[in-house]
């Protein structure tokens, strides 16, 4: 039982169920249904049907003819159809603007997942120039090497230098005790 009454409640005499159209078969039947009435197919077949009306109750034997001249019958079969066709193009065009409104609220959300995405990659790229920064390139270890070696090579030629005087002092000392001894002898 799918009754969705209350139980507080008496029941209501005489109250006539209709039955409910699925909304979303009808919907789609509408837009397929004002889809073809701007065709010029169907454009064509109206106006077919409306020439032949027409002929037919002009032209046929007076005991045949079943809408004399002011047409009165196709005035009111046109206006049938136009009284049916109007809430049924609306009703297509309710759903298609329904479409386009979720299309569109995805498209933004899509939009706003891509600039949180963009920014954050943008972050990151700023962050990696910001380290790389503060990372020794080649460029600039090849520089310290070399540096580094001209200032070892310098202190090697200052402590060299010191050595060369202490020699020459050494050997101008040995040479002045060895030249009396020479002397001597």
């Amino acid at each position: 039982m799918n009754d969705q009454r209350r139980l507080d409640q008496p029941r209501e005499p005489g109250r006539i169920k209709l039955p409910r159209p699925d909304p979303e078969a009808f919907g789609r039947w509408s837009e397929r249904f004002a889809r073809f009435m701007g065709t010029p197919r169907f454009l064509v077949y109206m106006t077919v049907v409306i020439v032949l009306w027409i002929g037919w109750n002009i032209l046929a034997p007076a005991g045949w003819r079943f809408d004399p001249y002011t047409f009165t019958f196709l005035t009111l079969i046109l206006s049938l159809q136009a009284s049916y066709a109007a809430p049924l193009i609306l009703l297509a065009q309710n759903r298609q603007a329904d479409r386009d409104r979720l299309a569109t609220e995805e498209d933004r959300r899509r939009a706003a997942m891509q600039k949180a995405d963009t920014e954050y990659v943008s972050r990151e790229i700023a962050a990696l120039r910001i380290a790389l920064g503060e990372v020794a390139t080649r460029d600039f270890l090849r520089s310290e090497l070399i540096r580094l070696a001209e200032e070892l090579d310098e202190q090697a030629y200052r402590r060299a230098r010191p050595d060369r005087k202490d020699r020459r002092g050494r050997i101008n000392a040995g040479a002045a005790r060895e030249t009396p001894r020479a002397s001597r002898g």
